[in-house]
């Protein structure tokens, strides 16, 4: 410990507050809160035989720490997070929006409510059914359809034009037409009020109409329909298997269990709706916390905000800041839970049970959980050691450019933070000033527009290291770029081909150990890049040769146009749609359904 930790360790406050450790290069290690600042930091430093392995590891690099003051134990709670947020340090929790499962969402407020599929949960008054784990949302969403058509379109009912006629859902039996006033809005909410009971986890008359439906297809011949009411009456029953035993009462919990081996833990969360276990997941976490109720704390408190809970959350060890979490987590999602550890009872053994898929999963993946650990946060440290950075890489923006003969030039930026993938934090570019297939004037463009919002929040944090795909020219155009706009961020390219790894200290690239870890998520990096850059390309190139299409079609003017590539997106979409779903999109009257289908197979003979 050098002499400057130990005056600030002796002059630490007897307050609540969030101390922040640091490394030799000011880079951020760790953010924790503390009810007592001087108590939780000197536990760091002074207690030689409780501390974990991920702890030692963490104590290696400090250098320093800082700390913040704050007025309550709910109010560092609430800084911890944002501060982990912001700053992404390696030894905290960090939740990723890879692992998000899918929800079904309906407003009931609307006058005809419609089922939704989404993987976000926000504030936006709408009620939310899932995660769904089993067969999807999809699935879910076409059983809705089967049985309560309801609308799946976004029209305005009340500004539709008189002659209006329905969607091919309404003659399939998908839709109940509200649109032409086949059905009252009464009629309408006693559909909507079924489904919600259904999604709610009562299925018995889902299954009995579900039943009957597959009986009179199989009647009828129609084996591929009856397969498949065949195939939703599986997936309910999937479902109805996971009931727990010793719940005779639709209850609704949420259980917490954390295990740790002192390098690794990992936090298991099962998900109890209507008596019945709909979900169960283990989180792999690195924390460099204290003990347990630490890791678990600040786990709750960044989980809370991506998955919706029930009221009532059941842990598997006693939290000492309870009540304070329960108030920092209602000011972050305006819900009100309560935190609570069984001592007995069902909730005692279900919290067991939830404790027991942690352990298991931490003893048999002990070695994915290091391989994870190794080709992340590992990799990123490996990386500012093999290639002599002076700021620890947590934030990685990778940047490509795809074009074909300079047509329809687009550029992609991909995130990785602490070594893994942030999706939520991806951009898109259309190359806007450059002629023809010039990628390093392209790259340079992108770069500059970048630099140009590095203070915007939106467009993401600022980066730590910029990577380029190619070689010395790509990057020189990528320096131009910056020292244009005057700012000093670190910055490299990686050619393909070899592999190889070009700074701006000189001409001569860096050869990485083939089998590192650095290396290879310099790869994973450049790759994801290539792959975003031409999936827009992709699209964008689609959206084009539709217009071009349909600038020739007869009847087909600007309005029209717009209207089509909404509804239909893509050329292949397009040429495959028939005559009534040409008529779905806004303004195509039958004729000109008809002249656009005949235009596309020329062949089919049409009524006008």
């Amino acid at each position: 410990m050098n002499s400057q930790l130990s005056v600030k360790l002796a002059n630490l406050p007897d307050e609540p507050g969030v101390y922040i450790m640091y490394d030799r290069d000011d880079n951020i290690l760790y953010v924790g809160k503390a009810k007592n600042l001087k108590n939780r930091v000197r536990q760091y430093f002074f207690l030689s035989g409780n501390k974990t392995e991920k702890v030692l590891a963490m104590l290696s690099h400090v250098w320093d720490f800082r700390y913040i003051i704050t007025a309550s134990e709910a109010d560092a709670l609430s800084l911890e997070n944002t501060l982990i947020k912001k700053h992404t340090p390696p030894y905290n929790i960090l939740l990723k929006d890879d692992k998000q499962y899918p929800y079904i969402k309906v407003n009931l407020k609307e006058e005809f409510p419609r089922f939704v599929s989404t993987r976000k949960l926000v504030k936006d008054g709408y009620k939310y059914f899932g995660p769904i784990t089993s067969g999807g949302s999809k699935a879910f969403l076409d059983i809705l359809g089967q049985v309560f058509p309801t609308a799946t379109c976004k029209l305005n009912f009340s500004h539709l034009p008189k002659n209006f006629r329905p969607c091919l859902n309404y003659h399939i039996g998908r839709c109940c037409a509200p649109c032409i006033g086949k059905v009252t809005r009464q009629q309408y909410g006693e559909i909507v009020r079924q489904a919600v009971e259904f999604l709610s986890g009562n299925d018995t008359a889902v299954k009995q109409i579900l039943t009957n439906k597959m009986r009179d297809a199989s009647e009828k011949l129609n084996f591929e329909q009856a397969l498949q009411y065949r195939n939703y009456l599986t997936l309910i029953d999937k479902l109805n298997q996971q009931r727990i035993v010793v719940l005779n009462k639709a209850v609704d919990y949420d259980m917490f269990a954390v295990a740790s081996n002192g390098r690794n833990s990992v936090v298991n969360h099962t998900m109890i709706r209507m008596g019945k276990v709909i979900y169960s997941d283990n989180f792999a976490v690195s924390d460099a916390g204290i003990d347990e109720k630490q890791t678990l704390s600040s786990f709750l408190m960044a989980y809370c905000q991506k998955v919706q809970l029930c009221s009532q959350l059941f842990v598997n060890v006693h939290l000492e800041d309870t009540e304070q979490l329960q108030e920092a987590m209602f000011k972050q999602t305006g819900v009100k839970l309560t935190v609570i550890c069984p001592k007995q009872g069902d909730k005692k053994r279900l919290v067991d049970m939830s404790y027991r898929n942690a352990v298991e999963y931490l003893t048999k993946s002990q070695s994915a959980i290091d391989r994870k650990y190794d080709s992340t946060v590992g990799a990123v440290t490996q990386l500012k050691e093999l290639l002599g950075l002076t700021v620890l890489p947590k934030r990685i923006e990778c940047y490509d450019i795809s074009n074909i003969s300079g047509v329809d030039k687009v550029a992609s930026m991909v995130v990785f933070t602490n070594g893994s993938k942030d999706a939520a934090s991806y951009r898109r570019f259309r190359i806007k000033t450059v002629e023809g297939a010039n990628d390093f004037a392209s790259m340079k463009e992108t770069l500059s527009r970048r630099f140009a919002r590095l203070n915007d929040e939106k467009f993401g944090a600022r980066p730590d290291l910029i990577v380029v795909d190619g070689g010395l020219g790509q990057l020189e155009y990528a320096r131009q770029a910056m020292s244009e706009a005057g700012v000093d961020i670190q910055m490299v390219s990686l050619a393909k081909r070899e592999e190889l790894v070009y700074t701006l200290r000189d001409n001569q690239p860096v050869f990485l150990p083939r089998n590192s870890f650095a290396l290879n998520l310099l790869i994973n990096i450049r790759d994801e890049a290539h792959r975003f850059a031409i999936t827009y390309f992709r699209q964008l190139h689609g959206k084009n040769a539709l217009k071009s299409v349909l600038d020739e079609i007869e009847g087909v003017g600007e309005k029209r146009r717009l209207a089509l590539q909404k509804r239909f997106k893509t050329l292949d979409a397009l040429t495959e749609a028939t005559v009534e779903q040409l008529q779905e999109a806004e303004g195509i009257t039958h004729p000109v359904a008809v002249s656009i289908r005949q235009y596309f197979h020329p062949d089919e003979t049409h009524s006008h």
